[in-house]
């Protein structure tokens, strides 16, 4: 999404309240991103939260 839209790490870090560095980490899956760090990814994009888990399927435990 922030291909899509043209924007760097750097801007989305700025955006969002974290490093370019921290950005990296959550595209690469290096770190997990917080319920509340995805929320304001969600809104800077004008998406709601739920759509980052439309796609995945349902895993029974």
């Amino acid at each position: 999404m922030r291909l899509v839209k043209n924007m760097t790490q750097e801007e989305l870090g700025e955006r969002i309240g974290v490093s370019y560095q921290q950005v990296q980490k959550y595209e690469t899956g290096a770190n997990r991103i917080s319920a509340s760090r995805l929320y304001w990814i969600a809104t800077e994009f004008g998406m709601r939260p739920g759509w980052f888990f439309e796609e995945l399927e349902m895993v029974r435990l």
